[in-house]
């Protein structure tokens, strides 16, 4: 391919999906970890896209097994792009760890295309195109993550009848210990998880947990930590993915008896994030997950981080 003729950089923070009973529908930005997406426009026009890797991760290399070029593609098909096009992926968020790896790939990406050729995508359209990506690792679009990346804060996502998102401002005083076991997960991790929630559960269960997922909501509207942590409570898709993070129960009830407030899966795992809004007790909690994963012989780092903002252009030529 021939010498670039313009490109624009994004960048886009990690994320946790779920915070318990929000099952597809809650996202949570964090900052914490970022992915920078380059786009670049060259100046041949046969209408290919090429995949460069930043930082050697080991993320595909083929436009419809990555989520940052199949949103990319999906964007040129819909605005008859003919340029040739060079994505470079700078990898900051682990892979498969259930911190939302994909969705801030595609989000930046769908930033940076939206930057660079000048589209003005709504942004329920920006949504909708970060999703494709996701069709990459999970099988199918989900919103949740690519939601919290794209916009910052808490999302609440539906996609039935039509797509519709409503980001609430979160808690000053909301503090995530994120505890990351060093494990390499399955290719396609997230399509695993999904395979084990159960296809039929009682009406009791969903009642439960609807009602836990409306404190939450609740709780972020009041800018309430203590509330939004009284819902963080799941009965229903928790239970049967514990199973796939060996020191869950033990992670669990450490973050816990060190004051955290509430402790759940991170997205479909096997991260664990607790929260807290003690600044003093987040480094202890931390401590106390790594410990919990120590036990079954996994080591693991823990970190403290916020809410973040979303995605953005970082730079354009």
């Amino acid at each position: 391919m021939k010498e670039t003729f313009e490109f624009c950089v994004a960048a886009a923070p990690s994320s946790t999906a779920n915070l318990g009973p929000g099952f597809d529908v809650f996202g949570l930005g964090l900052d914490l970890f970022y992915d920078k997406v380059s786009i670049s426009k060259l100046a041949t026009k046969n209408g290919k896209l090429r995949i460069a890797l930043d930082n050697n991760a080991s993320i595909p290399s083929k436009v419809r097994e990555n989520s940052a070029s199949l949103s990319v593609m999906k964007l040129a098909q819909k605005f008859k792009i003919k340029d040739d096009l060079e994505i470079k992926i700078t990898k900051g968020v682990p892979i498969g760890l259930g911190l939302g790896s994909s969705a801030a790939s595609s989000a930046a990406a769908v930033i940076a295309f939206n930057e660079l050729f000048q589209c003005k995508l709504t942004d329920n359209e920006l949504l909708d195109f970060a999703a494709e990506g996701e069709v990459s690792s999970a099988g199918v679009k989900h919103y949740d993550n690519v939601a919290a990346s794209l916009f910052g804060g808490f999302v609440i996502v539906r996609s039935f009848p039509t797509l519709q998102f409503i980001k609430i401002n979160t808690p000053k005083d909301l503090i995530l210990v994120v505890c990351v076991p060093n494990l390499v997960t399955p290719v396609k991790k997230t399509k695993v998880a999904r395979s084990v929630i159960p296809k039929k559960i009682p009406i009791d269960h969903l009642t439960k947990n609807l009602a836990n997922a409306c404190i939450i909501v609740s709780g972020f509207f009041l800018q309430d930590t203590n509330l939004i942590t009284k819902g963080i409570n799941d009965i229903i898709v928790e239970p049967a993915r514990k199973i796939l993070i060996d020191g869950y129960d033990k992670v669990r009830s450490n973050a816990l008896r060190s004051g955290a407030l509430a402790v759940t899966i991170s997205g479909a795992g096997p991260s664990m994030i607790a929260f807290t809004k003690s600044t003093k007790n987040a480094s202890k909690i931390g401590n106390a997950m790594e410990q919990g994963f120590v036990d079954s012989k996994i080591q693991s780092s823990s970190y403290v981080c916020h809410p973040s903002s979303g995605a953005k252009v970082i730079s354009k030529y």
